[in-house]
C-alpha cells in the first residue's frame, strides 16, 4: 500500500478523457466557425461592410468566454466536474441554435455570447478533469489531447465551412452541426467517472474508492486513497478567497500560472491565427490552402508534443518551444528588412509563420493548460485555473484588439522584435520558476511545493 510498484493501466481512463475533451474541440470549432462565413453572415443579416458590427460577431464570444472562465471554478467546485460539462454544453447547444436561426444582428450576438460562455467554462473544467481522473504516468499524454482536440475543432470548423460561397444560407448549417459533439458531450457525460478528488473533498470518500477503481483498477486503489489523506488538513470545506489567490500562501503559484498564461499571449501566436492569411496571400497562397498550412502544422506539433509530454517532460517542452517560437520571431524580422527582398523574403515570412506555429504546439499551447492544475493544491485548484483562465482571456482579447494598430504604427520589424524578446523573456521565466510534474502524483507536487507557499 506505500508503494505502488506498476502504473495503473491508461485503457480504464481513456474513454472518460476522450469524452470529456469533446469540450476542446467545441472551444477550437467555435474560435474558427465565423471565420469564413463571416462575409455571408454580414450579408444575410444586413450589416455588410459595417467592420464594427463584424468585429462584434467575432469578439463577443470572447467576451462570453471570460463570464464563463470566471464562474468556472464556482461551478466545477459547486455540482462537481461531469455537470460542469454538461453546463458547458447547454449554452453552446442554446447559442448556436440561436445563431443559426436567427434573422438580425443583435440575435447573432446574443448566440455569440451564449456560446462564448460555454467556451469559458469547457477549458477551464477540462483541465480540472483531465489532471484528476488520469494516472501520473500519462497525465501529460492526456493532457495534449486537450491541444489536439482543438486543433481538430478549428480544422472541423475550416471544413464545414468549404461550401460557404456555393450554397446559399450554409453558414446556418455551420452553426447547427456544432450542436452534434455538444449533445454528445452532455449524453455521455453521465456515464464517466467524477473526479475522486472533489469527491473526496465533499466527504464522500466511499464514492471517490468506486471512482479510482474505475479508473486505474483495483489494486491502485488503496494506494490512490492514501495519497489523497495525506493532505486531508481539515480546510477543505473552507471558501478560498480571492485574497489568499493574490496575496496569500498560495500566491507562489497563481503567479506562476498567470504569467505563464500572459507570456503565451504576449508570444503573438493569436496574432499570427489571426492575420497570418494577409502573409500567406502576398505570397500568393490561396488564403483556404494557408489555414490547412497553419492547420497541419499545429496538429503536427501537438501530436509530437502527445508523444513527448511524459518523456521529456513538461518543463523541457516549455523552454525548447518558446526558444523556438523566438527564432521564428527572428527569422520574420528578417524577411521584413530591407535587405531581404523578393522570394527570400516570402520565404522566410510563410517559413517563420509556420515554424513559428509548430514549434507553440510544442510546448507553449498544450503545456500550460496542463501544468497549472497539476501545481495549484487540491484546496484552491478549481478557483485557481479559473482566475488563470481569466488572464488568458483577457490577455487574448487585448492582443486581437491591438495588433493591427501596433503593426501599422510600429512596423513588422519592431513589433516581431517585441515578440521575439517575450518569448526569450518566457525561457526565462520558466528555467527559474517552473517546477517538473512528469510522472509524479498530483499530491507528490503538493508536498513538494508546501514549503514554498
Amino acid at each position: 500500500m506505500d508503494v505502488q510498484t506498476t502504473d495503473p493501466s491508461w485503457w480504464l481512463s481513456f474513454p472518460h478523457v476522450v469524452v470529456a475533451t469533446l469540450a476542446s474541440f467545441l472551444f477550437g470549432y467555435h474560435l474558427g466557425v465565423v471565420n469564413e462565413p463571416l462575409e455571408s453572415i454580414s450579408l444575410d443579416l444586413g450589416f455588410n461592410g459595417n467592420t464594427l458590427a463584424e468585429g462584434l460577431v467575432v469578439s463577443t464570444s470572447l467576451g462570453g468566454a471570460l463570464i464563463g472562465s470566471l464562474c468556472s471554478g464556482w461551478i466545477a467546485d459547486g455540482v462537481g466536474r461531469r455537470r460542469a460539462f454538461q453546463l458547458c454544453a447547454l449554452p453552446m447547444i442554446m447559442g448556436a441554435f440561436i445563431s443559426a436561426t436567427t434573422k438580425t444582428l443583435a440575435g447573432m450576438l446574443i448566440g455569440r455570447l451564449l456560446v462564448g460562455t460555454g467556451m469559458g467554462l469547457g477549458p477551464s473544467v477540462l483541465a480540472l478533469y483531465v489532471t484528476e481522473v488520469s494516472p501520473a504516468s500519462v497525465r501529460g499524454t492526456y493532457g495534449s489531447f486537450i491541444q489536439i482536440a482543438t486543433c481538430l475543432g478549428l480544422m472541423g470548423a475550416l471544413f464545414i465551412g468549404i461550401p460557404i460561397k456555393a450554397i446559399a444560407g450554409w453558414w446556418r448549417i455551420c452553426f447547427w452541426v456544432s450542436t452534434i459533439p455538444a449533445g454528445f458531450l452532455a449524453f455521455f457525460m453521465i456515464f464517466c467517472a467524477e473526479s475522486p478528488h472533489w469527491l473526496y473533498k465533499q466527504g464522500r470518500s466511499a464514492e471517490a474508492e468506486a471512482e479510482f477503481e474505475r479508473l486505474l483498477g483495483g489494486p491502485h486503489v488503496k494506494y490512490a486513497m492514501a495519497e489523497l489523506t495525506k493532505l486531508d488538513r481539515g480546510d477543505a470545506a473552507d471558501t478560498v478567497k480571492l485574497s489568499e489567490l493574490l496575496y496569500g500562501r498560495h500566491f507562489r503559484v497563481v503567479y506562476i500560472g498567470s504569467i505563464l498564461f500572459a507570456l503565451q499571449q504576449l508570444s503573438g501566436i493569436n496574432a499570427v491565427f489571426y492575420f497570418s492569411s494577409s502573409v500567406f496571400k502576398s505570397a500568393g497562397v490561396p488564403s483556404d490552402f494557408a489555414n490547412v498550412l497553419i492547420g497541419v502544422a499545429n496538429l503536427l506539433g501537438s501530436v509530437i508534443a502527445m508523444l513527448l509530454m511524459d518523456k521529456l517532460g513538461r518543463k523541457m517542452l516549455l523552454l525548447w518551444s518558446f526558444f523556438g517560437m523566438a527564432i521564428s520571431m527572428l527569422l520574420q524580422v528578417a524577411a521584413a528588412n530591407a535587405f531581404v527582398s523578393g522570394s527570400a523574403s516570402l520565404y522566410l515570412s510563410v517559413g517563420g509563420m509556420l515554424m513559428f506555429v509548430f514549434t507553440f504546439a510544442l510546448g507553449a499551447g498544450p503545456v500550460p493548460s496542463l501544468l497549472l492544475p497539476e501545481i495549484f493544491p487540491s484546496r484552491i485548484r478549481s478557483e485557481a485555473v479559473a482566475f488563470c483562465m481569466s488572464v488568458y482571456w483577457v490577455f487574448n482579447f487585448f492582443v486581437g484588439l491591438l495588433f493591427l494598430g501596433l503593426l501599422e504604427k510600429l512596423g513588422p520589424q519592431l513589433l516581431y522584435s517585441i515578440f521575439a524578446s517575450v518569448c526569450m523573456m518566457a525561457v526565462v521565466f520558466v528555467k527559474k520558476n517552473v517546477i517538473e510534474t512528469k510522472g509524479k502524483t498530483l499530491q507528490e507536487i503538493e508536498i513538494a511545493l508546501l514549503p514554498q507557499e
